[in-house]
């Protein structure tokens, strides 16, 4: 019984680290923009003010997002070629783990023959298992978007969708904002993406 129980930890501490190490990025793009003509750039803060995060999240993420387009190229301008703006959604996501390697109906079991006495016997029997297990997870969603300062139009959105980490710990925090920004922008250019 005990070699069950234990077989069991494992599969899910498994189950529970792979369903919150992972970021889904997608992207999409205006067919028509030329996004070699994009050399500059500078934050939408109209967009940016609409976030629904904290202040301090805003400047982590514009941070991170302002390294990861100077290392593409780009230069923080006042007449910029690109407005940069942010969008987040955050939900929570609730995983139940059913561990329950118990049996039912009938088979071998417990049963009293009298007030007070235990013994074996053949009847309806107990299960047993290391029951439900149960997290609860942030599930958060940024969008980045790349608005051409000419036209005001939308021509490149990449959306990371992952699991937040609820830490106090401000270290883990940023790491996790800079691994968002920079997975999401690894789709930026579109004509790069397309070539691989």
């Amino acid at each position: 019984m005990n070699k069950l129980k234990l077989l069991t930890l494992p599969l899910v501490l498994v189950l529970m680290l792979s369903s919150c190490s992972s970021i889904q990025v997608l992207s999409d793009y205006d067919k028509e923009a030329n996004f070699n003509t994009y050399k500059s750039f500078a934050f939408y803060k109209t967009g940016i003010d609409k976030a629904m995060i904290s202040d301090l999240d805003k400047k982590r993420i514009l941070k991170a997002i302002e390294v990861e387009m100077n290392t593409r190229g780009f230069v923080k301008s006042e007449n910029p070629d690109i407005l940069v703006s942010i969008f987040t959604k955050e939900s929570e996501q609730v995983d139940v783990y059913n561990n329950n390697f118990g049996w039912g109906g009938y088979g071998w079991g417990w049963g009293g023959f009298g007030p007070g006495a235990w013994g074996g016997g053949f009847g309806p029997g107990w299960g047993w298992g290391v029951g439900n297990a149960v997290s609860t997870r942030t599930q958060g969603s940024l969008y980045i978007d790349l608005i051409d300062a000419k036209k005001k139009e939308l021509v490149w959105q990449g959306k990371g969708v992952g699991t937040l980490s609820n830490t106090k710990n401000i270290e883990k925090k940023e790491a996790r904002i800079k691994e968002f920004v920079a997975e999401i922008l690894e789709q930026y250019p579109p004509n790069a993406m397309a070539s691989k």
